[in-house]
């Protein structure tokens, strides 16, 4: 019998699902840009990770960006090694939808990259995005370097302030450092770009965010 989990509230390590050893598999490339899948990251680029509800939506969101070189839906943030779209959905691994995101900063600044996810979600919600309920759709920002982390928490409290004059608030994003990431299947790679019609879940508080990367 599986073990019964409170989707709204995050497994303790002693609770949480065992997972696997190896990774699921996953698409080989990218729909959209042809590339494989689990690319490691070309010199001079940059990788970040987001999660802003459901994983759809977020992916296209950003491989629509001139300066984006790669995107995955994936899961990440919680406990569960190697887990399964089902086992996430369980609240049993602690994980977040997350697109992990491989981008040119000559291009696109991390910045642009923050401004797009704050005004794309609600990150006041906690354990939610819109009627989507779980952990897996809190929101998260992953980064991978001190800098991006240091941008990451002045650009939540920029966006905190903004939203709390507007009667909004308090943002519940986490901003974790490299979390741990796990491809999605196949299923879910690049959803909207064979199902362009599919449900998608984005919705912003339509509060602009001021952050700028001359702000940065």
């Amino acid at each position: 019998m599986s073990p019964h989990f409170d989707k709204l509230r995050l497994p303790r390590p002693d609770e949480a699902l065992p997972g696997r050893p190896t990774p699921i598999p996953t698409a080989p490339r990218h729909l959209v840009f042809g590339r494989p899948l689990t690319a490691p990251v070309p010199a001079g680029m940059e990788e970040a990770f987001f999660g802003m509800g459901c994983f759809w939506g977020a992916e296209r969101l950003f491989w629509q960006q001139p300066g984006v070189w790669l995107t995955a839906a994936g899961y990440g943030g919680g406990i569960t090694p190697n887990p399964t779209y089902e086992e996430v959905c369980s609240g049993g691994t602690g994980h977040a939808e997350l697109v992990r995101v491989v981008f040119d900063p000559d291009k696109i600044a991390f910045e642009d990259l923050l401004r797009l996810f704050w005004e794309s979600h609600d990150p006041t919600q906690g354990m939610r995005q819109g009627n989507d309920l779980g952990t897996q759709y809190r929101s998260m920002i992953g980064v991978t370097t001190s800098a991006q982390k240091a941008v990451a928490e002045e650009s939540r409290r920029t966006y905190e302030a903004v939203l709390r004059a507007r009667g909004l608030g308090p943002v519940t994003t986490e901003i974790v450092e490299n979390p741990p990431f796990y491809h999605a299947e196949p299923f879910h790679q690049q959803y909207l770009a064979r199902n362009p019609h599919g449900y998608c879940g984005l919705r912003g508080t339509g509060v602009a965010c001021p952050l700028s990367p001359s702000e940065g």
